[in-house]
This record gives C-alpha cells, sequence and structure tokens, in this order.
C-alpha cells in the first residue's frame, strides 16, 4: 500500500508538468494577450503607442522574456510555492487566492455534505419501494431536476426569489449583511443562513441527482445478488437484509465518489458564483481568463489540478478501506 501511494504521488509532477505547460501555451499563444487588454481598458492602443513605452510595460510584467523562458522561471517560483504577483490585483497571487478561498470552500463543504445526505436518503427510499408511488415519484422529481441546469436553475432563483419579477425574499450578492457586525449570535447564524439559501439550492441542484440514482441502483443491484438470498432462505428479517447487508456493501461505489470533492472545495463553481455575484475562486478564474492574468491563471490551474489528483487518490484509499478485498499494487 505504502508503494502504491508513493508511485501515485511521484506520477503527480509528471502529470502537473504537464498540464500547466499546456495551460501556459496556451494562455500565451491566444490572440489578446494581458498587455493589450489593459491598454484597451485604458482606451490607449498598443499600436499608437512608441515602441519604448510598449518594450517598458512588457519588462514591468515579466512579459519581455521568450515563452519557455518564462515558463522555467515560472517553476522554480513554483518550488517555493511562490506564483508571483497578480497584473490585475498587484498583490501576491497566494494571497488574492486565499481571500476568496473561503467562499468556494463553504460551500463545497456544505454542498457536500447536503448531497450526500439527501442523495443517499432519496436513493435508499426508491430501492426499498421499488416500483411504488414514492419509487415512481421520486424518480420524476430527479428527472426534472438533472434536465435543468444548475446555471438556468439559478437564474431562475433569481427571477422567482430575489427580487425579480415575483418575490424579495432573498438577497443577491456578499454572505453576510451590512449590520452583521451589530447582530446577535442567532442573528449572524440566521443571517448566513439567509444569505447561503439560493446558492447553495443552486450548487446541489446539478449534484444529488446522479448519485441519488446510483445509490439506488446499487441497493437494488445488492438485493438481487445470491449472498442476499442465501440469508433470506435462512430467515433473516428483510428489514436486515436491506440495511445491514445490501445497503452496507452498496456504499461502497458511492463513497468512493468523497474524493471528487476535494476538488469542489477548490475550484467553485464559475456559474453560480457570477450569477449570485460571490467572490469565490470560480468568479476569481473567470475574471482572470477574461483579463489574461497569467499569474493568476497558471496558479488556480496548478492548485485544482493538484486537487483533483489528490482527490483521486483518496477515492482509491477509501474505496479500499471500505471494501478489503481490493488490493492495490
Amino acid at each position: 500500500m505504502t508503494q502504491y501511494i508513493l508511485r501515485r504521488l511521484l506520477l503527480m509532477v509528471p502529470t502537473l508538468f504537464g498540464i500547466t505547460l499546456a495551460t501556459f501555451l496556451l494562455i500565451n499563444l491566444v490572440p489578446g494577450g494581458f498587455l493589450d487588454r489593459k491598454l484597451q481598458s485604458q482606451g490607449r492602443p498598443q499600436a499608437a503607442m512608441t515602441q519604448e513605452v510598449v518594450d517598458a510595460m512588457k519588462k514591468q510584467y515579466g512579459l519581455d522574456k521568450p515563452l519557455l523562458e518564462r515558463y522555467w522561471i515560472w517553476t522554480k517560483r513554483l518550488v517555493r510555492f511562490d506564483f508571483g504577483k497578480s497584473f490585475d490585483y498587484n498583490r501576491p497571487v497566494l494571497d488574492v487566492i486565499k481571500s476568496r478561498f473561503p467562499v468556494s470552500l463553504q460551500f463545497g463543504i456544505l454542498s457536500f455534505i447536503l448531497t450526500y445526505l439527501i442523495a443517499v436518503s432519496i436513493g435508499l427510499v426508491m430501492a426499498k419501494y421499488q416500483g411504488q408511488w414514492a419509487d415512481r415519484t421520486l424518480s420524476l422529481g430527479l428527472l426534472a431536476t438533472s434536465a435543468l441546469p444548475p446555471f438556468t436553475a439559478g437564474l431562475l432563483l433569481l427571477v422567482f426569489f430575489a427580487g425579480g419579477q415575483f418575490f424579495d425574499w432573498f438577497p443577491i450578492g456578499f454572505l453576510q449583511s451590512e449590520n452583521y457586525a451589530e447582530l446577535s449570535f442567532l442573528g449572524k447564524i440566521a443571517d448566513r443562513i439567509h444569505h447561503f439559501v439560493l446558492p447553495l439550492i443552486a450548487y446541489l441542484m446539478g449534484s444529488f441527482s446522479a448519485l441519488a440514482y446510483l445509490t439506488r441502483n446499487s441497493v437494488l443491484g445488492e438485493m438481487k445478488k445470491d449472498y442476499i438470498r442465501t440469508a433470506r432462505g435462512f430467515g433473516f428479517a428483510e428489514s436486515d437484509l436491506f440495511y445491514r447487508h445490501a445497503f452496507r456493501n452498496a456504499l461502497i461505489p458511492v463513497l468512493t465518489g468523497v474524493g471528487a470533492f476535494v476538488g469542489v472545495f477548490l475550484g467553485g463553481s464559475l456559474l453560480i458564483e457570477n450569477i449570485f455575484q460571490l467572490n469565490g475562486i470560480g468568479r476569481l478564474g473567470y475574471q482572470s481568463l477574461l483579463t489574461r492574468d497569467y499569474n493568476m491563471i497558471m496558479a488556480l490551474t496548478f492548485l485544482q489540478s493538484l486537487a483533483v489528483l489528490v482527490g483521486n487518490l483518496v477515492g482509491d484509499l477509501i474505496y479500499l478501506a471500505v471494501d478489503p478485498r481490493i488490493a492495490y499494487e
């Protein structure tokens, strides 16, 4: 097991190298770089400026060196976990990410917990009452939910419940009210919940349907296996067979998806954070792409890729923990 983990960790190095190199080349070779964007935002097209001024600006942002040399410089800084300065914010990239990270982390953790609680519960009910009205009703609801993209769900929530044409029940943007500091402890909790409701619903809309179906089908698959038939023949109660045996074994493929949520904690949601004007990692990445903030794009790419690779490894280890029959070599 130790050798397997070490081998997976070592394989992350060339994987991250390939991802970051491809990203670096792509963002630097596409037309409309950072300098062009910055000059356009100031109403000063690059063609109208002297070459000396353009060269000075390139040197200021480190864009005067050959492409591969710049990547090599970036890689050397990466060893010290130094991602350089953000072109847009004129601050260390890591400081900007740290300021945005708590927003995405809070929604990532909450959506993870609620997704598993809701999805596993729904899937269990559907399996328990297979073919009955509860199964059919929940299946229809899940089908409707899965057919509605989170982006569309977010817009509908805003229109109906956040000051659109119908109700003005929930706020848009930020995670707390202006008078948050003046509220009591319970008032602060209520205020946070008030701000979290709509974005959290949008987060959940795109995640729990597939997990609920997976739980349902896994439980039903276990109930058809020989060991369940044998136990039923020995007179075991049907509830014991369902909950203590089939359900526990059916959780194996469900729990292995836990590792994938590690990437969600860091990545945030680009669409949902933009719709609800939340200053999280997803929105930061979107804004960085628009302005061609190279250092920020590279840092987010590296950290999100690392989170996904670590999440995959965590998923494999969880799979081993819940099913000792699996052996990684």
